[in-house]
């Protein structure tokens, strides 16, 4: 038995240069038609649900789009603004906790005239309108800062309560509540070839060797997978 008829779907069969192009083919693939599952069910709108993290939302969009002209170096701050300090950005209106149609940020960023906007033409730096979005969002929410996150204790988040037993662990209970909120099932467990092939491609973007994958399959070891 060959590792080309165990994985016939993605790798084609044929000659080894084949095999390897048809692997890769099948991989690039992969990864469009997971992109357009996520964003077809809505997982890529989840966030929209939920409350803007500075951290996790906000300081990557200011970081990247404001703080060349808006931040902590002296040299390059523009009228004086910093929205490296929620204090300084308050008091010169640029952000009005609560109150996003206020807030000059708002204003600037929204704005089509070229005058205007910000950030401005001429950088290249243009927000999207989901990162506009997200600062209005976070205004609205209060406009709340965090320390960076290196110096946050981390939080533990407890997992979903399920009666499934689907769930292997924490982070299943998590994929299992996401599926049940929308009606769906987890497919049934793969066979090892299939798992043995994914965690290749996954980790090192090449499927296994023959001798890799039969020696996945045939073991007995029960830590194997992590192996």
């Amino acid at each position: 038995m060959t590792i080309e008829r165990n994985f016939s779907l993605c790798t084609f069969g044929g000659t080894s240069k084949s095999t390897y192009w048809g692997a890769i083919r099948c991989f690039l693939l992969g990864q469009l038609v997971l992109l357009t599952f996520f964003c077809g069910t809505g997982f890529c709108q989840v966030r929209a649900a939920q409350s803007v993290s500075f951290n996790r939302d906000v300081r990557p969009i200011l970081a990247s789009k404001c703080f060349t002209c808006h931040g902590p170096d002296k040299e390059h701050q523009e009228s004086g603004l910093r929205f490296d300090k929620r204090q300084v950005a308050i008091d010169m209106e640029a952000i009005v906790p609560g109150k996003p149609d206020q807030s000059q940020l708002i204003t600037r960023i929204m704005s089509s005239d070229p005058d205007v906007v910000m950030p401005p033409p001429h950088s290249g730096e243009s927000l999207n309108v989901p990162q506009k979005e997200i600062l209005k969002q976070w205004i609205t929410e209060g406009a709340k800062y965090e320390r960076h996150w290196a110096f946050e204790k981390p939080k533990k988040s407890s997992p979903p309560a399920t009666n499934s037993t689907w769930p292997k662990n924490g982070i299943d209970n998590f994929v299992h509540a996401k599926l049940a909120a929308k009606g769906m099932t987890p497919n049934r467990a793969a066979d090892k070839y299939v798992l043995v092939r994914r965690v290749y491609l996954d980790l090192i973007g090449m499927p296994p060797t023959v001798e890799q994958a039969d020696t996945f399959v045939n073991s007995k070891d029960p830590k194997a997978y992590e192996k």
